[in-house]
């Protein structure tokens, strides 16, 4: 039996996408070979923006053009808020409404117990980890707490089993992942006891942590970076969002600029070389050209090394859909547009910074116009390129930063 999977949004679908293929492979079931047509077909879809939700439609139509004799299994974010709407879409056999009936959908299938989690992650040199769902917070933009509402964390000795499995089956980064990460708490154990337990697995490998907020970077996960820093990424990633306090209050942020800049300068004291990364909203619902200047200069002040910059998209079920003075499409995009290049400018000068320090490298491939060279992703979330006749993909090196040509370091 075929099976295909296509996966839209977060690091969190992907690890529920695989997971339930590695379930289903225990069944028989065996990715489909090219030109072949699947006998099952998983989409799963997210609705974090009206895009996705188009996008996801469009995934499950292609997919049952391009197999018509598949039943197509439909899961994810849009699926739990639009599940009547996705089961009358072509082909579609069955929506997992909440991503907790997953075992239960197993075990319909024949699967009577299912696994505690994956062995392997694709054809990628990194594997994402989910070790918490849900997030309990209402920001004015957000629609996720609306379609996962409720908090849960994976037992912590299963997390760590996880990851001895996957690094010895040869992946060297893991990337801890959530849908609101710093939440994680199962029998009073937090995210930094789960970090604390895995840096001591005595085997080459690093752990990468994605989105926290910036309440959440705690003393201890701090300390534990610095003790380890061959085990733990040199990277955050802070969601800002705003660097206005009246659009944060309009946003229901729970942070003043003040304190997530003083936290910034904290951490950047404790741990001197991190790379600090963001995501910043612009044209939110009564933003003014003061609101959006402070924004840019709370950016430089920090200094991120990059920064995603999103122009507000309305999104129904939101607070902020309903807000007065939504900002017209032309401002949205220059205010983008300006926010971009200082992001730009920012995110050079960060790897200009790092010409003679030691970064460490995961190997993922030699580029086809660079003989001689291979390349990666650095520990602080930068590409390198390491000038190399041969080394084995998939490991890590450490290596000095000799150039840079924007964001990309040379390195050898």
């Amino acid at each position: 039996m075929y099976i295909t999977t296509y996966t839209l949004g977060c690091k969190v679908n992907r690890y529920e996408t695989e997971y339930l293929a590695a379930a289903l492979s225990r069944l028989g079931y065996t990715e489909t070979p090219v030109g072949e047509s699947a006998d099952l077909v998983i989409v799963n879809t997210c609705t974090v923006t009206t895009t996705s939700d188009a996008k996801s439609r469009k995934a499950i139509r292609h997919l049952a053009a391009q197999h018509p004799h598949a039943e197509i299994v439909v899961m994810g974010c849009y699926a739990t808020a639009n599940s009547e709407q996705v089961a009358a879409e072509p082909n579609v056999s069955e929506v997992i409404v909440d991503k907790q009936d997953i075992p239960e959908f197993l075990r319909r299938r024949g699967l009577l117990v299912p696994p505690r989690g994956i062995d392997s992650f694709g054809e990628r040199h990194r594997a994402f980890l989910k070790v918490q769902d849900g997030c309990n917070c209402r920001c004015a933009y957000c629609i996720i707490p609306t379609v996962r509402p409720n908090l849960s964390s994976r037992p912590l000795d299963d997390i760590v089993d996880e990851v001895r499995t996957l690094v010895a089956n040869g992946f060297r980064e893991i990337v801890l992942t959530g849908i609101h990460l710093g939440l994680y708490n199962d029998s009073s154990k937090r995210l930094h006891d789960v970090v604390g337990r895995i840096v001591k697995i005595d085997t080459e490998f690093r752990l990468r942590l994605s989105s926290i907020e910036i309440g959440e970077v705690d003393d201890t996960l701090l300390g534990l970076m610095n003790e380890y820093p061959n085990k733990i990424c040199s990277h955050f990633h802070l969601p800002l969002q705003s660097g206005s306090d009246a659009v944060l209050r309009e946003m229901r942020r729970t942070y003043s600029v003040a304190a997530f800049v003083e936290r910034c300068k904290t951490i950047k004291r404790l741990l001197p070389n991190i790379a600090l990364t963001t995501d910043v909203i612009v044209g939110f619902p009564n933003e003014s050209d003061i609101d959006f200047h402070a924004s840019c200069n709370t950016v430089r002040a920090i200094g991120f090394s990059k920064v995603h910059v999103f122009r507000y998209s309305s999104r129904q079920g939101t607070v902020a859909a309903g807000l007065p003075k939504q900002i017209p499409q032309p401002i949205r995009q220059q205010r983008s547009s300006e926010l971009t290049k200082i992001a730009n400018q920012l995110r050079n000068e960060y790897a200009q910074s790092q010409i003679g320090k030691r970064v460490q490298v995961l190997l993922e491939g030699q580029p086809p116009l660079d003989p001689g060279t291979v390349e990666g992703t650095a520990d602080n979330y930068l590409p390198a390129r390491l000038i190399r006749q041969s080394s084995t993909i998939g490991q890590l090196v450490d290596a000095i930063v000799t150039k840079v040509d924007g964001e990309l370091l040379y390195a050898v």
